[in-house]
């Protein structure tokens, strides 16, 4: 490495213009931006801060350090895509994003992050003295991890996508609990990096949480048969006086649908075992507490 970026440096303070100050180490010369400082540098001092390549290939000292550095780890805000090259990551520089290269994002390209999702990465420093993001190894990960206690089934989390494997998507939480995606737990594949709001469905002997994308069975079912299922629901006797044999008519006037959409609904409310029939009408069953 012909010079030093990626990491807390130390500098000697040699010169300043009206907006920056100047710092040499090892014959090279960083500038500081006056304008991030709370207080003046002094020539011949000594600035110690987060040096980078910015984004004029000059190379620069800031003051705000990065929790991502050479070494360390933290989470990126993705900010802009090239097809060609990888995705831009916002660390915290004030004038610079860090690439993660095509080589580490997904081979479907559909997959790759968008822009606000976020990764866990951290530095590296290629043959020409480029600063790259590169993701987080899995025994970092690993390192971080929180086994998620067994209470946590059939409750809500949000957590981030951070691989994807042909056996289903692993997560974190933020409170750094790991999770699993099985394919048939999935309307489509998250992409890398993508927030999800998943319902807990088990808790696996070693912490790690299963997790369901898929609607609870009573979000999944159509407006005219959730409509069935709240009359159902506030009726004293939980059912209500209504078969496919009924008046068409009647059917209209109590609940505003025609016949066939009254039929899909029951049908509907049926094979999601939320209701029997016979030929008295509709019966509420019970809701297990696994729903």
């Amino acid at each position: 490495m012909t010079h030093k970026i990626g990491d807390i440096i130390s500098a000697k303070v040699t010169d300043e213009n009206d907006k920056y100050y100047f710092a040499q180490v090892d014959g090279l010369t960083y500038e500081i931006d006056k304008a991030e400082l709370l207080k003046p540098l002094k020539v011949g001092g000594v600035v110690s801060g987060f040096a980078y390549e910015n984004e004029k290939h000059n190379l620069q000292i800031t003051k705000n350090i990065p929790d991502v550095r050479l070494g360390h780890f933290a989470w990126g805000t993705v900010t802009d895509i090239r097809r060609d090259l990888g995705v831009f990551v916002n660390i915290g520089l004030p004038n610079k994003d860090v690439v993660v290269s095509l080589d580490e994002l997904p081979t479907i390209k559909e997959l790759w992050p968008q822009r606000g999702d976020k990764l866990m990465i951290t530095l590296r420093i290629d043959k020409k003295d480029r600063l790259w993001g590169e993701l987080a190894s899995a025994d970092i990960l690993q390192a971080v991890r929180i086994p998620a206690k067994a209470d946590m089934k059939n409750k809500q989390v949000k957590a981030t996508v951070y691989r994807l494997k042909m056996v289903g998507t692993l997560v974190i939480t933020p409170d750094y609990n790991f999770g699993f995606i099985h394919p048939d737990e999935r309307q489509r594949e998250p992409r890398l990096g993508e927030e999800v709001d998943a319902r807990v469905i088990g808790v696996r002997d070693d912490g790690v949480l299963n997790l369901s994308l898929r609607p609870r069975a009573y979000e999944a079912i159509s407006d005219d048969a959730a409509m069935l299922l709240t009359l159902l629901q506030r009726s004293s006797t939980k059912s209500l006086p209504f078969t496919d044999k009924s008046d068409p008519k009647q059917i209209k006037k109590y609940f505003g649908m025609s016949k066939s959409q009254f039929k899909r609904a029951v049908g509907n409310l049926y094979k999601q075992r939320k209701i029997t029939q016979n030929e008295n009408g509709l019966f509420l069953v019970e809701e297990s507490d696994g729903e």
